[in-house]
Order: C-alpha cells, then structure tokens, then sequence
C-alpha cells in the first residue's frame, strides 16, 4: 500500500521524485504504457528489481483449468488468464563489469515522469556503484498510439567524474519468473513457462523470438531492431537462445561523452498465421516504425493526444489533485481502448494481470460512456468485439435454456471465464449494459451504419434473453428471477431493481431498432409478435418498492432482511468478501457497491419520469449507510447521486476517492494493474455528477451544480458531429458551440440552442438542503477540505475528537483511509 505521498500534483504529469521499492509494483501499475493492443508496465528499464513484470498483448491468454469441489451442469470447463508475453523493454546495464542494480551501491537521485501531453514515460537516475563509479542514466519510453505494433526506447548513460567501461545489453526475454500468488482472488492465476519456443533469432542490431502458447495455440512473435550512437570503438555482439534474443553493445566513455540506444521494438500474435507469417509481420512492423525514426514516433504520440486532450479534457479549478487526476484517469482510459481494435478493454486495461486479463460489465457501463463523447471510434470497436463473441454468447444461452445470447460475467475470448455460479452466471446485467452502450454510441454519434451492421443484432439477442428469462405471472406483471445485479453481497435474488429497469430499456429498445431497420430485423427472425412481446414484457416489468418506508426495493424482499452487523465489524475486516462467508453476506442488508444507487443514474429517464427528487433523495438516504464500498466501482456512482440528491459535499469526497483509487492505491491492488472502470469514472462523477450530464434520446441535458471548493468546472463533449464545451462556475453555465451545426440541449429543464453566434449563458439555480445521509462505520469517505482552507493544514480538533477537516492530500501519508479510522491520538505523529 502507498502510505506515503508518492507522486508530485501537477496538471500535465504524475512524477515520482524518490523510488521506493515497497511500493514498486504499484509505480509500475501508474507508469505503465500501453494503446489497447500493447502493453508495457512501468518496470524499470533493466527488468530488476520489479513488483510485477509484465508485457501484454490483448487478445493473448492461455487455458487452465478451473477446479470445483463439485461439478454442476453448466459450469465452465476452463478458464483464461492472461499472460506475460515476450518482454521487450528490458535493457541491462554494467557499470566497469558492476551490474547497474539500485538495491546495491548509493542512489543519488531517481526520478521517474509519465508525461500525459506527450504520451511518454521519461526517468533520470543518478547512481554510484558499489567500487565508486558514478553515473548518470537517462530513458525515455513509449508505446504507439499510431503505430499499433510498436513499442519504443532511448536509454542513455553518461559516467559523471571518471572514465567507465559500459556495457548495455539490450534483451527480448521470454517466460520470465513472476511473483508467487498472493491469496488475494482479485489477482491472476500465475502459470508457469506459458510460451514453447518456435524461433530465436539474432543479427547485426535485429533480434527476434517467436513462441507458441500450450494450450490457446496463439503465436506470438517479438522484434527489436536498434539505433546506436557513442563514441568510436563501441562495439556491437548479438546472440540468442529459445528465450533470449540480446544485442550487447560496449563502450569507454570519457566524463560528458554518452552512449545512446534507441530500441524499437515490434509486437504480433495470431491463432492462426504461421510462424514465416508471423516473423514477417513483426519484421514490416519494424521497418515502418524505423521509417519513422525516434523523433519521428515522439511527434506522432504528440500530434494524436494534442488532438485528444482538444476534445476531452476536463478543467477543474479549485483541487489540484483532482484535476491531476482527471487528467491522468483519461489518459490511461483512453490507453486501455485506442487501438484495441475489435478487442475487449479489460477491467485492468493492459497495466497488470489483476483479474486474470479479464473484461467485465465494467466496460460498457463505466468505460464506454466516457470514451463516447470523447473518443466514440474506439467505442464502435469495442462493440465490434462484443458482436464477434456472439457465436459464444448464444451457445452459453442455449446452454442455460435461455434464448438470444447470454454474454459472459468475465472474459478474454467471449466464453465465461468464472467459475462462481452466482457472479458468473446470474449476473445477466452484463447484457442490458452491452445494449445500453449500442443505444448510447448511436445516439451521439448518428452512425446508422454501425446500428445496422452491429448494434441490431446485438439488440436483438440480448432482448431475446430477457423474454426468455423473464415470466408473467397471473397478474401480468413481467419479473426476471434469480438474478445477480451490480451488489455482489446480494446474489440469485428476484427482481434486482437494476436489472430490471436496465432489461427494459434494452427491450425497448430492441424493438425501436427492429422499427428503424425491418431488413435487418427480418434477418434476424425478429416479426411484429416477437417485437410486441418485447414492448410488453418492458411496460409489464416489476419495479419492487416498499411502501410503508418510501424506498424503492434493491431487489424483492431486500428491505426485510436483517441488517449487517456493521457496529460489530472492525475496520480491518473490510473488504467484507475476505473476511465473511458469502451465505451470510447474501441474507444481510449490505451492499457491496452501488446497485439501486446506480440505477437512479443510468435509468435516471425512467425516474424523472415516475418519480421526483424526493424519491430519489429518500432511496439514496436509505442505500447510503447500507453501502461499504468494498468494489472501486461503487464511489463513483454515488457520487453521481449525492450530488443531484443535494449532497455536493459528500459528491465531492467520492469524486475524490473514485480520482485517487491508483494513484493513493485506495483498494491496497494498484500493484496487479490500475482499476480502469474507477478512472472513467472519475470522468463520470465530474461531468454527471457536477456537470449534471444526462441523455435524452439522441439530446444531452445538464443540471450543473459546483461543490464549495470548485472555483469552475469546464469540458468538451462530442455529440452528432459537434463538439460542444461547457463551462461552470458557481452560479451559471456557459454552453458554447465549438464545431458543427447548432444544437438543442437542456439546461435544468430549460430547452435552450447553441450556434456558432457565441456562448449562451444561464444561471444555476439553489438546490434544495437536505440532511447528511449516514455511512457505514469505518466507511465514511475521507473528507476533502472545504474552500478556504489550505490543504495541508487542518482547523483544529473538534469537542468531539473527531477531525473534519483532515485532507486527503495528508490522510495517504500514514495509511489513514477513513475518518473513522482516525484518531486524535495521531495528532502529533501526523503533525
């Protein structure tokens, strides 16, 4: 866990100015670089000391098996876990023949830069060698948002007082040793020596290896090809064997002379292409990049994120943290999807190997809202990959006696890769989110095309699942039983609120689709009955709703459960899921993450609709003290509502939490890879949350509102071929037309449209004060300080002993997550 201050705040770059090597694994989580289809964690350049090595390529994983104390029918048989693919990055240094390690000798100074306007992860070090050499070593590195396949080095060393022997050996190494598991389910399984070598190449400043996976059969080919500038005599030796492919290049240098390595380095795979194929794919992909040249790669980086942060930055004035944040929660957002290209965006992007590699629903409800208004091509693509798992989604379905497609809970390739029947299989909510993220990506970008050759299908059979699923009763009342929905606490329930109201949209929306393009619904089978049967089961869907508290029902029955003993759980005992049976969580009122709280934002039409915001402030006020945020998903959505609840403070504190998940490793896992939902939704909580951001069909409508410490709020959205940028202060909204035709949208309520004459301005009007809602003990936020106080100072200690006003920016230093879990005691150890 990062227990002190790791990182500088600045807007434009996360820079860690010491190494410490206890928090290593998590460094190399927030350094890493990858575009969708490579990625390069933040290991050091020489490959040790490292938490967690890791190369990815998306798309690669490998088979194991998946164990049951007792088989069950429909249990899958395997799953897939990715893995740890060739590395590239690795360039070994000896300093006058002293390995350049710096748990040995003196580190003078180490400093480590993720630049997020160039797209680049720079380092300077400066160190002394166990015999008193001292150098100085300089890299700078990147993975290619142009060039899909390349990834990229300079690694520089220059000896600081005395003539020095330098050997850099440059390396592609393959099945590295990875850490032993460390029991946290969360992680990856780890498999040993998944590549089986097929070709070892080594010439002049080329190298190549080519492996084959056991059991997936995917080959995988890895080439590097090298620039070389020092001073005469340096010389050059290559070599390979089955795992190892080096180019080591030797050189004296004089104080002030250097040896400089630009190392370009090209990646591949294919599950069907042959290993000629394979290492001619590598070896063009080398030659372009070389076409290119270093400087030639650090300009296009440069040119494709200035067009990025033109169209989706986000300004916050008032916390810097957050607005580092933001910023660095978009870059590795739109890391995670740029190229990925028909492939899933997993829960971890390519930064780690948490959660085995794996995609959830994360994808589509998180992930995807951001990158449509920001970066829609990669959404489209993303989509693509569901439709091309259909073959998968349907066989699982027709498994389960269900009809249309039942996508998986978790996956790399499309089958379901859980092997916990309650997450991996009642959760069917993964489909109306695929369904909700067709509708959401049309209606802003007005992409017929892909509505048609994409987004019908995938409406039309996750539709079918739901009547398939779903049952009348003799009331006609339309119910989906045994389900799980986004609380995981709460497993096989019926009527999960969420899955219902989201099956509904997906239902309806179906047969409006059907309606816009009856070629491609004839296509599919789908005639006026089945259409009919959607739009009836929709309008029929039961809503569970308790009326002797006011309070809609997370699922039927939920609100007469007994309620958790929270008084009775410690602070060390969170994440409930480590330390309670899942038996007893699931016949308890407590809420692993936002359910019903999250349905109130995406289904927010349909509550606005039949209900006020008083309801939605009284059901908000009921989950609150319910909810333990044991899920980096949950922080973000709550502060969605809290802030059209009238919370803006509390918004304020979960916007904090959902910004600072990695960067304060808040979850203690930042070391398996970044948690990529939690980073959009940061987004989501400035732009839905203080923003007010809602859709309506095909028009977007705001209800802006700042807390006390934003001074302005500013970001740009996408929408229809418009780029539209909104700007808030405390008491009015500027919406101003960048580009394109004009446009309706709404402001509190208000139509209003925007054109290219100028902004249009409007007031923000008071929002009604509501009580505080409560949270669970040992779960409350940490609270950010209000404006007007400096952030590292606190106002002092309360009749009560309990600090209010502690920053976020102080609390990380001593591993203090919660108020809760802070004491007056620590005053003067803080202080």
């Amino acid at each position: 866990m990062i227990t002190e201050r790791a990182y500088t705040v600045e807007p434009w770059a996360v820079r860690e100015r010491d190494l410490d090597l206890d928090v290593l694994a998590q460094s190399e989580s927030v350094f890493a670089l990858s575009n969708g289809h490579v990625g390069w964690r933040g290991n050091l350049d020489e490959g040790e000391p490292h938490g967690l090595p890791g190369s990815y390529l998306n798309g690669v994983y490998e088979l194991h098996p998946l164990p049951y104390a007792e088989a069950g029918y429909g249990y899958p048989e395997s799953g897939q876990t990715v893995i740890n693919v060739t590395n590239g990055k690795v360039l070994r240094l000896l300093v006058d023949d002293e390995p350049f390690d710096l748990r040995y000798g003196r580190l003078v100074a180490h400093e480590r830069t993720l630049d997020l306007r160039g797209g680049v992860l720079e380092r300077t070090c400066e160190w002394v060698s166990p015999a008193g050499s001292r150098i100085r070593v300089r890299s700078t590195r990147l993975v290619s948002l142009t060039q899909r396949a390349i990834a990229a080095v300079a690694y520089e060393v220059e000896p600081v007082d005395c003539r020095t022997r330098v050997v850099i050996q440059s390396e592609l190494v393959a099945n590295e040793s990875l850490p032993e598991p460390n029991g946290d389910p969360r992680a990856a399984q780890a498999l040993k020596s998944p590549l089986e070598p097929e070709e070892d190449f080594a010439s002049g400043s080329r190298l190549r290896l080519v492996h084959r996976t056991r059991r997936s059969g995917f080959r995988i080919a890895v080439a590097a090809d090298h620039v070389i500038d020092g001073p005469e005599r340096t010389t050059t030796d290559s070599e390979s064997n089955v795992d190892v492919s080096r180019l080591t290049v030797t050189s004296v240098l004089e104080p002030g002379q250097r040896l400089r390595v630009e190392k370009l380095v090209a990646h591949g795979w294919s599950g069907a292409r042959s290993r000629p194929a394979m290492s001619d794919q590598v070896e063009a992909a080398l030659a372009a990049a070389a076409h290119s040249g270093w400087q030639g790669l650090l300009d296009e980086q440069r040119a494709f994120l200035d067009d990025f942060w033109a169209r989706a930055d986000v300004e916050v004035d008032g916390d810097e943290e957050i607005q580092q944040a933001v910023r660095f929660a978009l870059f590795h957002v739109l890391q995670a999807g740029a190229r990925a290209e028909q492939r899933a965006i997993p829960a971890k992007g390519l930064t780690g190997s948490g959660y085995d590699g794996h995609a959830f629903w994360d994808t589509e409800t998180f992930v995807l809202p951001l990158l449509t208004y920001t970066a829609p091509d990669s959404v489209a693509e993303a989509l693509r990959w569901r439709q091309n798992t259909l073959p998968a989604a349907r066989e699982r379905a027709q498994q389960l006696g269900l009809g249309g497609a039942a996508f998986p809970w978790r996956t790399i390739e499309g089958s379901e890769g859980s092997a916990y029947w309650p997450a991996g299989t009642a959760a069917f909510h993964v489909n109306a989110a695929i369904a909700d993220a067709v509708v959401r990506y049309t209606a802003s970008t007005g992409d017929t095309h892909f509505e048609r050759d994409t987004g019908v299908e995938l409406l039309v059979e996750t539709a079918r699942l739901w009547r398939s699923l779903g049952h009348h009763d003799h009331h006609g009342v339309f119910h989906i039983d045994g389900v799980t929905g986004p609380d995981e606490y709460s497993a096989v329930a019926d009527d999960n609120l969420y899955t219902n109201l989201m099956a509904r949209a997906n239902l309806l929306s179906a047969a409006d689709a059907c309606e816009r393009h009856p070629e491609q619904a004839a296509r599919f089978g789908v005639d006026e009955e089945e259409s009919a049967a959607w739009r009836d089961a929709a309008e029929a869907v039961h809503i569970p709703y308790n009326d002797e508290l006011g309070v809609h029902e997370q699922h039927a029955g939920f609100t007469r459960y007994q309620r958790w003993d929270f008084a009775g759980t410690s602070a060390d005992q969170y994440p409930l899921l480590l330390h309670f049976p899942y038996f007893d969580l699931y016949r308890k009122q407590v809420v692993k993450q936002a359910d019903l709280v999250l349905a109130m934002y995406t289904c927010s039409g349909w509550f606005e609709e039949f209900h006020d915001e008083e309801q939605i402030a009284r059901n908000f006020a009921y989950y609150e003290p319910l909810t333990v945020r044991d899920s980096s998903l949950s922080a973000c959505c709550q502060a969605v509502v809290a802030a059209q609840a009238g919370h803006l403070g509390l918004a304020y504190d979960y916007t904090a939490e959902a910004a600072l998940m990695d960067l304060a490793d808040l979850e203690q896992n930042t070391r398996d890879g970044l948690h990529i939902a939690s980073l959009a939704g940061t987004w989501t909580a400035l732009v839905a949350g203080f923003g007010g951001l809602r859709r309506d069909g095909d028009s977007l409508r705001f209800t802006p509102r700042l807390p006390d410490r934003f001074s302005r709020l500013a970001f740009t959205l996408q929408l229809l071929g418009r780029r539209l940028r909104v700007e808030i202060g405390p008491d009015k909204a500027t919406y101003t037309l960048v580009s394109g035709d004009p446009l309706t949208i709404r402001h509190h309520g208000t139509p209003l449209t925007v054109n290219g004459d100028g902004p249009v301005v409007r007031g923000i009007p008071a929002q009604k004060s509501r009580p505080a809602p409560e949270q669970p003990p040992h779960r409350i936020p940490t609270a950010r300080l209000r404006k007007g106080v400096m952030s590292s100072t606190w106002s002092g200690w309360p009749e009560n002993g309990a600090c209010r006003t502690w920053s976020r920016t102080w609390l990380p230093r001593r591993g203090f997550r919660h108020l809760a879990d802070f004491d007056p005691a620590h005053q003067s150890e803080a202080g």
